[in-house]
């Protein structure tokens, strides 16, 4: 079976009560998952805001530096408009 990204998408863009998205990211993502994302958002916002280092990062919120690199990254290859747009969905 091919997963389809654009319809994870629909639905939980078709969800706009708070407890029904809880519900649908129970149901699709693992603890682990969910705690995963949650911890590279704040990493990317942290990234943005440019306040600490990437140690600092790591050692504050207990994250690895192989995930903190790996978004570091992503952001250095992001066209400054494309870095500002992301800043402003995540800020």
């Amino acid at each position: 079976m091919r997963a389809n990204w654009e319809l994870v998408l629909e639905k939980v863009l078709s969800h706009a009560e708070h407890d029904e998205l809880i519900a649908l990211f129970q149901l699709l993502l693992t603890e682990e998952e969910r705690s995963a994302i949650a911890g590279r958002l704040k990493v990317f916002q942290l990234l943005l805001s440019g306040d600490l280092s990437q140690r600092q990062i790591a050692a504050e919120y207990q994250v690895s530096i192989a995930t903190i690199t790996r978004c570091s990254n992503y952001l250095k290859h992001m066209s400054v408009e494309h870095r500002e747009k992301i800043k402003g969905l995540i800020s």
